[in-house]
This record gives C-alpha cells, structure tokens and sequence, in this order.
C-alpha cells in the first residue's frame, strides 16, 4: 500500500498563469480547462492563462478555476503512470477537487456546483458586513475563548473556522466582531492578526443559508463511493457513504476547517509523505506547522511532478 497522500489547496491559491508551468502532457491541462469551460459556460481557460486578476480572484470564478486546476495536475498524475495514494483531502474548496480525484464526483458536474457554491456564499452575507482574519501564535482554546467572549459582549457571530495548524488559526463572522477579536488577540499574546483579503465569511453560521441551498443543489448531484479514501474536512474522517460524503460537504459550509486534524488523521493511519496537488505552496507551509517529520512536496511544475512521481514509485518499492 502506498505511504502517501495528495491534498487539494482551495480558495487563495490562485494566480493569473498558475498552470503555465505544468507539462501539457497529450494535451491534458487543454482538454481539462476545455471541459471546464463547456461547463462553466466561460472561458476558464483564459482567464487562468491571461487573467484579468480581479476576474479570477472573484469567488464564482476562483472556485471552478482552482478545481480545473487540481484536476488538471491530479490527470498529468495519471497520465505518467503515478500510482494511486493512500489518501486524498482538500481544504474547503479543494475537497470537492479531491472527490473528482478519487471518482466520487464528475468533473463537469463539480465545476457547475462549486460555482452555484460560490454564489450561494456571495449571496448568503451583504458585502461589507463579514470579515475573516488569521490569528498566528494562539493556541485553540484561546482563540476560542477569544470568540466566545466576544459574541456574549456584542451578539454577533465570531467563531474560528480554519484550524490550519497549531498556532495558525483563522476567525470568521461579522465585520465589527472580528476586529474586535483581532485586538483582543494582541493583547492575549498573539504574534500577529492579519485580516484576509476577502469578503465572504466562510465556514461559519453566517454560511447557514448558503448551505440549506447547496444542500437542494447537491439532491440533484450524484455522488458515488470514493476510489481512494477522502478524508472530509468538518470530521477528519474519510467515508464511503455517498449519503455521509453529501451531509458532510453541506455542513462544511457553516463549520470549521479541521486541516489539522485531518492532516493528523493520514499520519496515524501510515502516511508518510503528502503531495499538495495544484497550484501553490500553501498546503506545505502548514504541513510543516503540523508535523515535520511528514514531508510535503508541491507539484507545481514539470520538475516537481518528475520528483513526486519518483518519490512515489520509491516508496512503493
């Protein structure tokens, strides 16, 4: 059995020419940002290759496109014979490209959903009102305490919803409340506080009304047994229920990002080395926080997708 395991960077990791630096190799990376397109009824494969920024980096458009992304490098994976991994997860966006990896979901029918996703967010909170931000150097009973008291002092939703790693953990919720958090966490000890450029709440209770509406629009989805485990990220458990897969994604909307119990979940059940698919190194710098003793390669480019695949077929060995 193989020892490693690919993880998904979602929402963030985007950038105008992400994919410029992958092989085509048979024409993967075309036919795969083709197929999104024919989905998504735009020109994905533009606006990856050529931008405009501020047209990729908005939320409709970033989600199918880091998906197209994900697949595209997992496909180029197969396409040279890599052998399959132990297990996949994906950070909030990126555990839908994880269930098109492991054949649990069609990619043409993930692209159409994670845009409905992506706009059942934007429209679930007024622009303006949410905020998120990234509390570094605080422990989790802290942060949470932080939220705790300040949603008793002001009665609006504050909560942690990515807990990305020790120390690094990432706050959601109302605008006024979570700036309020971010000067309390300087002073509870905080390293820093950096609010996140973006204008959707995720993963907290404000997301409730976007997830009773991905929950109808996932009814009409046909979700199927994962080929390799999936580790979700509300639970840190893989399942291989399409029913639980569905429940899952619909509560991953309006609750926290466990990455590092997930993370924490693939070591204990044999994993030693983990593959961020996709563009960027986000994934790995948190792998570090996590547990250095399980390297993270970034496939990123042809180089590191020749190192991955030969560390892969090492361990196989």
């Amino acid at each position: 059995m193989s020892d490693f395991a690919f993880i998904f960077p979602g929402q963030g990791s985007q950038s105008v020419g992400m994919l410029d630096a992958y092989p085509d190799t048979d024409g993967v990376v075309t036919r795969t940002l083709e197929e999104a397109s024919e989905a998504l009824g735009r020109d994905l494969a533009k606006l990856i290759g050529t931008g405009p920024e501020d047209e990729l980096n908005k939320t409709e458009v970033t989600q199918p496109a880091m998906l197209a992304a994900g697949v595209a490098a997992h496909r180029l994976w197969n396409a040279q014979g890599g052998a399959n991994p132990r297990f996949m997860a994906g950070h909030s966006l990126g555990e839908y490209t994880a269930l098109v990896a492991a054949s649990s979901l069609d990619f043409g029918e993930a692209v159409k959903l994670v845009a409905d996703r992506a706009r059942f967010m934007q429209e679930a909170v007024p622009a303006g009102t949410g905020k998120m931000a990234a509390l570094l150097g605080l422990d989790d009973p802290t942060v949470e305490e932080l939220c705790t008291a300040e949603e008793r002092r002001s009665g609006q939703v504050v909560r942690p919803v990515n807990f990305n790693a020790p120390g690094q953990i990432v706050i959601a919720g109302a605008a006024e409340a979570v700036a309020a958090v971010m000067e309390s966490a300087g002073a509870a000890g905080a390293k820093r506080a950096v609010e996140l450029p973006v204008s959707i709440p995720s993963h907290c209770p404000l997301m409730e009304p976007a997830a009773e509406r991905l929950a109808e629009r996932l009814r009409e989805v046909d979700l199927r047994s994962p080929s390799v485990p999936v580790i979700n990220n509300v639970d840190a458990t893989p399942s291989e229920d399409p029913e639980a897969i569905r429940d899952a994604l619909v509560r991953q909307l309006a609750s926290p990002v466990r990455w590092t119990a997930a993370i924490e979940q693939m070591r204990d059940n044999g994993v030693g080395r983990v593959l961020e698919m996709g563009p960027g190194k986000v994934l790995c710098g948190l792998n570090k926080r996590i547990d250095r003793r399980m390297p993270c390669l970034p496939v990123i480019d042809e180089e590191s997708l020749n190192q991955a695949l030969e560390q892969a077929q090492e361990g196989n060995a």
